[in-house]
């Protein structure tokens, strides 16, 4: 959980008072996918059963498979821009287009796991945060035939050094892409970084803010970046794009 300090760090809707729920429901689902074809599917028709859940987005971000077919069969808006944006200019695209009071931003390749993301949406339809990061915790921590390793943690080991220092947030899961917000938080925080680095950017903007994060454990699955060549150029693009918004964000302090 965060550490949250005395004085400005006030909940965006009042302590006592929840997010207002309509018949429609408050909460827009935005997910930037990029050639999920395998999954896209599977991850929309989970959300969009969830509750209060009024809209699900799918941003494809220049697929070159089906991923926006196969999204919009299984029900969701998709919308595509002009051009390649990154991961976080494909969610700023669909953050443009969605109506919910609360924003939950989701992977394209969770699946059927993308259910628990309703975990995310209680404190903050509740009141008792103003972003909620998902937790990440395995179903079966026993490792199984097939699994693949991830990385050596010097991405999210920046990420969250960077949060702590710059943001006043102690996070476990700073790169989590599984996260719910409200609206208003994105209304007041500078424009959202365009590429890998979104996730950091949001955490020590909102931290500067003064406002209240929490993170819950959820089980949910995606795919894992393995210790092959193109896993770790992936990574190196992580760990180049996180560097620059934490000197950005240094430089403006």
């Amino acid at each position: 959980m965060s550490r949250i300090s005395d004085g400005s760090r006030k909940i965006m809707t009042s302590r006592a008072q929840a997010v207002k729920l309509t018949e429609t429901g408050p909460v827009s689902v935005v997910i930037a996918a990029r050639n999920e074809a395998s999954s896209i599917a599977a991850t929309v028709g989970a959300v969009s059963g969830l509750p209060h859940v009024s809209e699900v987005i799918v941003v494809d971000d220049w697929s070159s498979d089906d991923t926006a077919v196969r999204a919009r069969e299984a029900g969701a808006a998709v919308l595509r821009p002009p051009v390649h944006t990154g991961k976080g200019g494909a969610l700023k695209h669909g953050v443009k287009a969605a109506t919910g009071r609360v924003i939950l931003f989701l992977d394209g390749d969770l699946g059927d796991s993308a259910r628990e993301a309703a975990r995310l949406l209680d404190p903050v339809l509740e009141g008792r945060a103003d972003m909620c990061l998902g937790k990440l915790v395995k179903a079966d921590p026993q490792p199984q035939p097939g699994d693949r390793r991830g990385g050596f943690g010097l991405v999210k080991g920046l990420a969250r050094w960077g949060t702590s220092k710059l943001g006043g947030l102690a996070l476990e899961e700073p790169l989590s892409g599984q996260r719910a917000l409200l609206r208003e938080v994105l209304e007041r925080i500078p424009a959202m970084e365009s590429g890998f680095g979104v996730e950091t950017a949001l955490n020590i903007d909102v931290g500067r803010l003064g406002l209240k994060v929490v993170e819950v454990p959820v089980r949910i699955r995606h795919r894992v970046t393995g210790r092959d060549l193109s896993g770790f150029l992936h990574r190196g693009r992580q760990f180049a794009a996180v560097a620059g918004v934490l000197l950005k964000r240094a430089v403006r302090r």
